[in-house]
């Protein structure tokens, strides 16, 4: 039996990490978005493929939520020294990361089996899918036009306000191998979507051509659990984009906007008063421990168990 996690980010990456002590990680397929990817000072960049590796290997810094446990910035200190764009840093340790891919791309290699051997060299049992092996680049209309996703979401610090988003490069696209073979297999107990942003981590996935028909014809049941934490989010600019967009910053929301995609919805306590119209269940789902991470994975297993048993 295996579990499918669609993620993307920060808090993608905790629910992920909780299931590893729930179930057998080799047992977890993870399919990550990779319409953050993008090339910086020449490099291929693909944060959330990164942020899981480096979580699920015991490499993240947990204080800071992104990059690699004591890392130095002596390149970064170098690039900005001789006029070079600094806005982007890249740590000493990460810039291994995206050197070895860079050169297995030109080689001819693809994002999924390069990534494939990153996993396998840290140990990380977990199958990490990136959606797609093809250039799918997440762009933020705002009102100061439109912006690629670095650009709006690390330069600009999120402020220009939201006004859409759309997946440059998704219509042409195909999902990386095994991604459809995970959601379809008969022994996949449970489809989780984690509480990553809807938007910007959750929707490049769904926008690669066949995912969402997957998830749509999957026998398992496919559960969201809400990226809403006591009506805010908890990180990131999810309940900001909700509110340019006009869109009710509740779990209720954010299920509406999943549709027919998602059989069920796992929200926070806190938001009783506003769940979801579909079947739904509550649990306290801040991920600040090791143990808040497994007591919020073992909880969406239960909701999805309890419909699979209906």
């Amino acid at each position: 039996m295996s579990v499918v996690v669609l993620t993307g980010g920060v808090g993608g990456a905790k629910l992920v990490l909780g299931l590893t002590h729930v179930v057998l990680p080799e047992t977890i397929a993870a399919i990550v978005n990779t319409g953050d990817d993008f090339r910086h000072i020449g490099l291929p960049v693909s944060p959330d493929l990164d942020t899981l590796l480096y979580t699920l290997s015991g490499k993240s810094n947990q204080a800071q939520g992104w990059g690699r446990e004591g890392e130095s910035w002596a390149f970064m200190e170098a690039v900005r020294s001789l006029g070079g764009p600094g806005w982007f840093a890249l740590g000493d340790g990460d810039l291994a990361l995206h050197v070895l891919r860079g050169h297995a791309l030109a080689q001819g290699e693809t994002l999924s089996r390069i990534t494939a051997r990153f996993a396998a060299a840290w140990g990380v049992a977990v199958r990490i899918l990136p959606m797609t092996d093809d250039r799918v680049a997440t762009i933020v209309e705002t009102d100061q036009g439109a912006l690629e996703f670095q650009d709006y979401f690390v330069a600009r610090r999120c402020e220009p306000a939201a006004r859409g988003v759309r997946f440059t490069g998704a219509d042409a696209a195909h999902p990386a191998p095994g991604v459809i073979e995970a959601i379809a297999d008969e022994g996949t107990r449970a489809i989780l979507i984690a509480p990553s942003n809807p938007f910007l981590s959750v929707d490049p996935i769904l926008a690669v051509p066949g995912i969402a028909d997957a998830l749509r014809a999957a026998a398992a049941p496919v559960v969201a659990v809400s990226p809403i934490v006591g009506g805010a989010a908890v990180k990131g600019p999810t309940a900001k984009m909700m509110d340019e967009l006009g869109i009710p910053v509740t779990p209720a929301a954010v299920a509406v906007h999943y549709g027919e995609l998602i059989d069920a919805m796992l929200v926070d306590e806190r938001d009783r008063d506003a769940a979801p119209a579909i079947d739904h269940a509550f649990a306290d789902t801040l991920m600040v421990t090791l143990e808040d991470r497994i007591r919020v994975a073992r909880a969406a297993l239960d909701l999805a168990a309890r419909l699979a048993g209906r």
